[in-house]
């Protein structure tokens, strides 16, 4: 949780640093800063920081760019994102449904990394059992390291209650291919070295109940 691949340097940082060439071309060609008009689907219904953010705003303006943010869909609600995704040129992924192609939006409520530390309960479990090898994978390096995928959740307890409880995965990934391998490999080569840091996620006494009964 640390240094995740989420966070806004990793995304819209790679993005803008992708502009400055063209920025430079351009602003020589025009004679005057270039605009650019950044487009993204952030929705408030997603966090309250984003709730937060206007619908439009100038977020950069110098000598030799004035960047602009919009965000569409800003005050959609997800039913109004389901309803429009009936029709839409292009799918939406598979996990949001219980299988590809049901179309119900009954698997994950948000898309994002297979096990991530930021994902609700719910998620966290279908997706132990969706992708099994990638959670026993992670379970191997909570049991080396001593430390938890979360302070209040241990990626081996939820794999156990994925399997107790009855879900249905829907569709189960293999994770059978040579990038899995590779992976593997990687992380065990890992394990074998002194980490960066003591782990402090384990030692936390607040940990949650799995569950209220399933309802």
């Amino acid at each position: 949780m640390g240094s995740p691949y989420c966070r806004k340097y990793a995304k819209e940082g790679v993005v803008s640093s992708a502009w400055t060439p063209i920025v430079n071309r351009l602003k020589r060609e025009l004679g005057r800063p270039v605009r650019i008009l950044k487009v993204m689907g952030l929705r408030s219904d997603e966090g309250a920081d984003r709730k937060k953010r206007p619908p439009f705003r100038t977020v950069l303006a110098n000598s030799a760019r004035i960047v602009d943010e919009w965000l569409p869909v800003k005050d959609w609600p997800t039913d109004a994102v389901k309803e429009w995704h009936a029709s839409a040129p292009v799918p939406y992924c598979w996990s949001y449904d219980s299988a590809p192609g049901a179309g119900d939006w009954l698997g994950n409520s948000r898309c994002s990394c297979a096990l991530c530390s930021y994902a609700s309960l719910p998620d966290l479990l279908l997706s132990s059992a969706r992708r099994p090898r990638l959670a026993e994978l992670y379970a191997e390096v909570e049991q080396v390291r001593g430390d938890s995928i979360r302070a209040d959740r241990r990626i081996a307890d939820l794999i156990r209650h994925a399997k107790t409880c009855g879900i249905d995965p829907g569709v189960v990934c293999p994770d059978d291919g040579p990038e899995f391998t590779a992976l593997q490999n990687q992380v065990r080569a890992a394990l074998t070295m002194k980490p960066r840091k003591e782990p402090d996620l384990a030692r936390d006494s607040g940990r949650r109940p799995m569950c209220d009964g399933c309802s």
